[in-house]
């Protein structure tokens, strides 16, 4: 890996698990490239960690390309750090100056437990995400795409819907912890289109209240969300949902 002149403090969440209590810790690092990503600074953090035989830091990651939504680092009190539209792997290290203080966090919510250091649990997205986020119909071989015409405005909202990755950087971000962004985003890649549409407001009204089990909070429009997502999702998703929860109200039980 390249070298460069970047000197560098850090200030890292140190945390054994979620029942103990954490502690930033200061660690000094020198020879920092700044073409290298935010990632490939902490992997030379742990190498030092372990050549010194003290335990690394551990945090999350795994296609460092700004799909998979698995890093989560709270970067100088941002989420993913102090760029727009990117991921903490994306993120270089031509972010930051010679000399720079950076403090390093886990993602803050109830719902997303410290399970040690920089890693948090998010299985909760995926409960939410059991609880509706499909089409439960056999649909045979795929057809071909021009037997179900969609509306090119719905197709792109719906595409740009399907763009979030999961990260969880709207909790972080929430003064409420709330993951309505999240949620609405995955209802609606699926009421845009018509194979959502049978199952539309039970799939609203299950999500909604798993989420609510877990104990996200409620959205009150701030907007700290959309502006900190990596991938741009719209607030308009949220109006979607709520639209769509209030609608389904008025059916009945044996249609949704």
């Amino acid at each position: 890996m390249s070298t460069g002149n970047m000197n560098l403090t850090l200030k890292v969440w140190r945390q054994k698990n979620n029942n103990t209590k954490g502690a930033l810790v200061d660690y000094k690092l020198s020879g920092i490239s700044p073409d290298m990503s935010f990632l490939e600074m902490f992997d030379v953090l742990n190498e030092d960690l372990i050549n010194k035989g003290e335990e690394p830091v551990v945090f999350d990651h795994d296609c460092r390309e700004g799909i998979c939504g698995m890093c989560s680092m709270f970067i100088n009190g941002r989420p993913h750090g102090p760029k727009d539209l990117v991921t903490t792997c994306q993120l270089h290290m031509r972010s930051f100056n010679d000399g720079d203080t950076i403090v390093v966090e886990p993602w803050r919510a109830a719902a997303f437990p410290v399970v040690k250091d920089l890693t948090v649990d998010r299985s909760a997205f995926d409960r939410v995400i059991a609880a509706g986020g499909f089409i439960s119909v056999n649909t045979g071989n795929a057809q071909d795409a021009n037997n179900l015409p969609i509306p090119k405005m719905q197709a792109d909202a719906a595409f740009e819907a399907a763009a979030c990755i999961g990260c969880g950087a709207c909790v972080a971000t929430c003064k409420n912890a709330s993951a309505m962004l999240f949620v609405s985003a995955k209802i609606s890649q699926l009421a845009l289109l018509p194979q959502g549409q049978p199952e539309r407001y039970r799939r609203v009204q299950s999500m909604v209240a798993q989420m609510d089990a877990e104990g996200f909070g409620n959205c009150t429009n701030t907007g700290a969300c959309e502006a900190e997502c990596p991938k741009g999702i719209s607030l308009e998703n949220i109006a979607r949902m709520n639209r769509d929860f209030a609608t389904s109200k008025f059916i009945s039980e044996e249609t949704v």
